[in-house]
């Protein structure tokens, strides 16, 4: 049987799969969507909401949270700019010719 402490880490993992041309050109088409969704998840649980409540504090309706949650689509700049009202959380975005990506302000 496998000890624990001898599994890898998703990190670990991850960072071996980054290797694979087709695994990489996935998580950079997706990273966008998975930042957000992960900045939307993180308020969410450490708030106490469901995904209903949530909604109401920013004004979409809760298939639109499930959906940015599973990071199903870029949010647009609207919905960003509603996101950071909302929740007093600044979106720093750069955007160039590959692409959009979440700038780590932490």
């Amino acid at each position: 049987m496998v000890k624990i402490s001898e599994l890898e880490t998703a990190d670990e993992i991850h960072e071996r799969d980054l290797v694979d041309p087709g695994y990489r050109a996935e998580y950079e088409r997706t990273r966008f969507a998975n930042d957000i969704a992960i900045r939307v998840l993180q308020f969410r649980t450490e708030h106490g909401l469901s995904q209903t409540a949530f909604g109401r504090l920013v004004g979409m309706r809760q298939p639109h949270v499930a959906r940015l949650e599973a990071a199903e689509h870029e949010p647009s700049l609207t919905t960003l700019i509603r996101l950071s009202a909302a929740l007093g959380v600044d979106f720093t975005v750069d955007i160039n010719a590959s692409g959009a990506q979440l700038r780590n302000t932490a």
